[in-house]
């Protein structure tokens, strides 16, 4: 990796678990300095002497200053997660102590690590990839199974070992096609283009698929926001009770009790649901608090990535129904429509209502907590469309997304290109470009010193 960051030089130290009182704490160095630093603070052995990977127990000792009592584990380079000589400390976890080691390594010369930048040296290191680091952040950020798991395929090199594949098949072509250029006054064709178009074809179909992945990866990572939405008194706000299965929301039968929205998370199989309960919207009102909620309501509707469109069975008709329906269509939402109030036996009597009016409607009480489970495995569906514990690849980071989209750009332009029988030249160009983004997502080209500060800049001080 040719990129070279400020202070590269330098060693560093952080404290690499959470801040705060604990049992322990632990406290990283990484840099050509941190086995001298150590040694000048660790008076029972001589540290620049031990072997990698062993542990010893000592006190650290500043002059006559008793730092503390610790363990000290060795890693030699490049044997070590940053590829570096790194030293970690296992303290006692007293913020006050944490500090004080950290100040007395700085004052023997190393510098307080800026955020991610272990991760980052790690990388500049080649210990691993661009989408191994970004997967380290993941994990740490991770707050449910499906999350955790995702980022440990990604960490253990799932993402970069398709990407690979498909980066090869494409270099053999582009190296033949080069080798054509090299030969262009002999007229030689040494690419099959015949058999270029079913790889490019080939590449097209698996890049397409990771870039529809985007839409489940993006679920598990960041959640879905689910916004009920409907008239005053249809049951949103018992609706949002009974999908949490707690009284978390206010509900009476005065219509427009609800005035602002009020947002709650929900895991339903291993995704974070963000349940947005929304004040009732109705086309007039006379009260500017209850305008002010309508406003905020239909912001929601807007920005949610999936919309309940919930009715009361009985007072809703399939005419105003199918108005609902076509400004959610109008404003290209993803919904479900959800008959409501189907409780003492009216069930059948609102099924036959609105018979084949949507395949779409579900009819529940929620109330009674009639088929609402039913409705979490709908809500799962339209916001996953996918099996999380597929062993196939998953894209949940936006900026691989949009790689992949330029990606399947690239080879749209190939194969146009080969249709229209243009010179190897101007196809080379467009393989180039292919490779060119392919390898931006792994890191395997020049990326943009910006690029890495932004990745690496969302990273904890200590990793």
């Amino acid at each position: 990796m040719s990129v070279q960051m400020p202070g590269w030089e330098d060693t560093i130290v952080a404290l690499a678990t959470a801040p705060g009182v604990g049992a322990i704490a632990v406290i990283r160095l990484s840099g050509k300095e941190s086995f001298p630093i150590i040694h000048s603070l660790f008076p029972s052995k001589d540290i620049t002497a031990q072997p990698s990977h062993t542990l010893h127990v000592g006190v650290l000792q500043d002059g006559e200053v008793v730092l503390d009592e610790v363990v000290l584990a060795l890693y030699r380079s490049p044997r070590s997660y940053t590829g570096e000589d790194t030293v970690e400390i296992s303290c006692h976890g007293s913020p006050f102590i944490q500090q004080q080691i950290i100040d007395t390594c700085i004052q023997k010369g190393a510098r307080l690590a800026r955020p991610g930048e272990f991760t980052q040296r790690a990388f500049l290191n080649g210990k691993m990839d661009l989408t191994q680091a970004e997967a380290v952040a993941d994990i740490i950020a991770s707050q449910t199974f499906a999350a955790k798991e995702t980022a440990l395929k990604q960490l253990r090199g799932g993402f970069s070992g398709d990407l690979g594949v498909l980066r090869s098949k494409l270099v053999e072509f582009a190296v033949l096609i080069e080798l054509e250029l090299d030969f262009s006054q002999e007229d030689v064709e040494f690419a099959d283009r015949s058999q270029f178009n079913i790889l490019i074809t080939e590449l097209k179909k698996q890049t397409g698929a990771l870039i529809e992945s985007f839409r489940m990866g993006n679920a598990i990572k960041n959640g879905v926001s689910v916004a009920i939405i409907g008239r005053p008194n249809a049951g949103k706000s018992t609706l949002l009770n009974a999908l949490l299965n707690e009284e978390r929301a206010i509900v009476s039968d005065i219509a427009g009790t609800t005035r602002d929205t009020i947002e709650e998370t929900l895991n339903i199989n291993g995704i974070i649901f963000r349940i947005i309960d929304t004040a009732g919207i109705r086309d007039h009102t006379a009260d500017s608090i209850e305008q002010i909620g309508v406003g905020r309501s239909l912001s929601k509707m807007r920005s949610a990535d999936v919309v309940i469109g919930l009715f009361d069975a009985a007072a809703t008709s399939r005419e105003e129904l199918q108005q609902q329906q076509e400004q959610f269509e109008k404003e290209q939402l993803r919904y479900l429509l959800v008959a409501n109030k189907i409780d003492r036996g009216r069930e059948a009597t609102a099924r036959q209502k609105f018979s084949g009016a949507d395949d779409r409607i579900f009819f529940i009480s929620a109330k009674e907590k009639q088929h609402i489970d039913a409705l979490k495995e709908a809500l799962y569906h339209i916001a996953v469309s996918g099996d999380i514990r597929s062993e196939s690849t998953i894209v949940t980071n936006a900026r691989h997304h949009a790689a992949l989209r330029e990606v399947q750009r690239s080879l749209d332009d190939i194969q146009q290109g080969m249709a229209n029988n243009v010179p190897g030249d101007l196809l080379s160009l467009d393989i180039r470009r292919c490779l060119h983004y392919l390898g931006e997502i792994t890191g395997q080209v020049e990326v943009d010193r910006d690029i890495l500060g932004t990745i690496f800049g969302k990273f904890c001080i200590g990793k």
